[in-house]
């Protein structure tokens, strides 16, 4: 075999190195750019139920206790994203519709978004929600959600600040139920209220709206 030859196959092979690598590169990254998650514009955002703010909106500190009756105040909304659904244990149907599709929506989360999620029911039925009654009825759902209840202005002031209405209603049987709002709180990794997304809450839909803002939030 002449040097001529040598040099020429030392050619070929390199050539053929560079474009695998070159194809390697190409590859990977048109697959990081089809798992990173989709962003939405503010329509696209609307279109599917989710309300972004311009600017988050400040939460006054609360006094609640959580499922394992431990206080519960702003302090425990910061470091993460949270979704807060108010909702009640004597709830029939709607409530634990929503708070399965969540479990299904966070549990779908991709690995860094979900590791950075929480979510958090708010009782709307203080009275009635102890921590004992919550933590059962959290825990069934799934068992890293939490739960709060405690005096019932202090729910309603939190309420408030979430623009979230609840308001109890008189059966014919003299028992009550809660009527209350559906939505679905957005509160960002520094405890502001974010914005919020409306029901009904398809999982798809609810995945990808969710993981658009994450992803694209300047914080």
């Amino acid at each position: 075999m002449t040097e001529q030859t040598n040099k020429q196959q030392k050619g070929i092979k390199y050539t053929v190195i560079a474009a695998v690598a070159f194809m390697v590169i190409v590859l990977s990254l048109f697959m990081n750019k089809i798992l990173q998650p989709r962003i939405l514009s503010d329509q696209q955002l609307r279109a599917n139920g989710a309300i972004e703010f311009d600017t988050a909106r400040i939460i006054r500190d609360f006094n609640l206790v959580d499922q394992n009756n431990q206080p519960y105040t702003l302090e425990a909304l910061k470091g993460k994203w949270t979704l807060i659904y108010f909702g009640f244990t004597h709830c029939p149907d709607i409530c634990p519709t929503t708070l399965m599709q969540l479990s299904k929506v966070v549990n779908s989360l991709e690995p860094e978004i979900k590791a950075n999620t929480q979510v958090l029911m708010v009782t709307a039925d203080p009275a009635r929600d102890t921590p004992e009654k919550l933590k059962i009825y959290i825990e069934h759902f799934n068992k890293d959600f939490n739960a709060i209840t405690g005096e019932f202005l202090a729910v309603k002031r939190l309420a408030g600040d979430l623009n979230v209405a609840f308001n109890k209603v008189m059966l014919d049987n003299g028992d009550y139920t809660i009527d209350h709002s559906g939505n679905l709180i957005l509160i960002n990794p520094h405890g502001h209220y974010h914005g919020f997304f409306k029901p009904p809450f398809e999982l798809a839909k609810l995945k990808l709206t969710y993981q658009s803002i994450v992803s694209s939030a300047e914080l």
